[in-house]
């Protein structure tokens, strides 16, 4: 097999952007869109891949660490010299070099092996480019080619005669070449342009000059190749990445009530059989399993939910939380950390922190597990039957036994045994009549100020 490399460019200041953070940092479905990229790229296994840095290169570097090797452009002075820059990181290497951008996440691996594919091809183009045909094809650089996909000439739009402008067919800046050809090539780019820049597209045109042969792979969906630059932009393709995963969700089993309210994030996993209602949101790590029904305005986050599984309305599942085979979790119930077992309820108003709770086990309204000191964290165990009152505190760490009762109002600070009730309350007081003798002198009082 051919061995692949990838020079992924993101030396860009991202000036539209108006960030701190740079580009290719910020999140699409709550992953960075570099690393939407890089997983495309990784399903290849490239031999070595190469991110080429500039602006705020230190957050770049500490987001992909060892991933990646790194080149830096400094100053930046177009897309060729910023691949010139990763020559010295691809030294020995013999392969074949796909060029990408890290601010274009959604490319998909089959357009890459495409590209791939056409190198390999028994004309052995010098280069070849990914073109696209958008709705409208605005100022792109467009790609002149026949039928066949060979490229005569690539022109940018400003360049471009009024016949090159009305092709269609426009240069999403991708490129695949040996590595050889590609840096010999870009050796002899010049920066004879309005920009004084040294333009990645001018490899092709040489090598077209030289009577190389060129070729150009259409992706059938130009979204895929969309670039992010602004905020809008960034809305746009969080809003592209929704409706496919929704649409994708659907086609898989589950149901969902509202399609355009539930928001998914990258990694979510929602088997068939899950029935989603409207306005609930997936964060990072979460696995619905089948049956299950996440009901309206919830949020799950690092959660795992099991068969039959009823989840809110209201509901916020945190980091940690597993809800075993028909549990229940209702409105306003919050759960981090902590496992609610087979059957086991918690159906109101609720906070279950570093907890297990046993199988068939009741959580009574408002209850909360008080599982932090101020200094550590500290584990609540409740064993299977347990029911615990309303308005309950379990002081950790405490352990509530199987088929023990918690009285409501009690504040726990030890451990229950099995089959114990626990009531801790301060001893009620009376004083009969007290109430009336209180009313009656106070709407004297009253009466007395005001007159009436």
């Amino acid at each position: 097999m051919t061995s692949i490399a990838a020079i992924v460019l993101a030396a860009g200041k991202g000036t539209r952007m108006k960030s701190a953070r740079h580009k290719v940092l910020h999140e699409i479905a709550g992953r960075a869109m570099i690393d939407h990229l890089l997983a495309s790229v990784e399903a290849l296994g490239p031999e070595r891949l190469v991110t080429v840095v500039g602006e705020a290169r230190e957050q770049v570097q500490a987001k992909l660490g060892e991933r990646s090797a790194f080149a830096v452009q400094e100053p930046q002075l177009g897309t060729g010299h910023a691949v010139l820059q990763a020559q010295g990181a691809l030294a020995g290497f013999e392969g074949i070099v796909l060029v990408l951008y890290g601010d274009v996440p959604f490319v998909r691996t089959a357009t890459m092996q495409a590209m791939i594919a056409r190198l390999e091809a028994k004309d052995a183009p010098a280069a070849v480019v990914l073109g696209f045909q958008p709705d409208d094809a605005l100022r792109y650089g467009r790609v002149i080619a026949d039928k066949a996909g060979a490229i005569s000439k690539m022109v940018e739009y400003k360049d471009a005669s009024a016949d090159e402008r009305a092709c269609t067919l426009c240069n999403s800046g991708l490129l695949a070449a040996r590595a050889d050809e590609l840096f010999a090539l870009l050796a002899r780019v010049g920066n004879d342009n309005a920009q004084a820049e040294f333009y990645l597209p001018d490899i092709v045109n040489i090598a077209i000059a030289d009577g190389r042969t060129c070729a150009v792979v259409t992706t059938d969906t130009p979204d895929e190749v969309a670039g992010i630059n602004s905020r809008a932009e960034l809305a746009a393709a969080e809003a592209q990445w929704q409706q496919l995963k929704r649409e994708e969700a659907m086609a898989d089993g589950v149901t969902l009530r509202a399609p355009e309210t539930v928001f998914f994030s990258w990694d979510t996993e929602v088997a068939a059989d899950v029935v989603v209602e409207q306005n609930v949101v997936f964060g990072p790590g979460v696995t619905v399993a089948s049956g299950a029904r996440i009901r309206a305005f919830s949020h799950l986050e690092g959660a795992s939910v099991g068969e039959g599984v009823e989840v809110g309305p209201y509901a916020r599942l945190r980091p940690g939380a597993k809800l075993e085979a028909g549990s229940k979790v209702g409105n306003f119930v919050e759960i981090k950390n902590a496992t609610l077992g087979v059957g086991a309820k918690a159906n109101h108003l609720t906070y279950l922190g570093d907890a297990t709770v046993g199988e068939g086990a009741n959580i009574g309204a408002g209850t909360i597990t008080c599982n932090y000191d101020g200094y550590f964290k500290h584990k609540t165990t409740i064993g299977p039957r347990a029911f615990v009152g309303s308005n309950s505190a379990l002081i950790a760490p405490v352990t509530i036994g199987a088929d023990a009762i918690v009285a409501a109002g009690s504040a726990v600070s030890r451990d229950v045994a099995d089959g114990e009730l626990r009531m801790v309350r301060a001893e009620q007081l009376v004083k009969p009549g007290w109430a009336d003798r209180f009313h009656d002198a106070m709407k004297k009082k009253k009466k007395d100020v005001s007159g009436k």
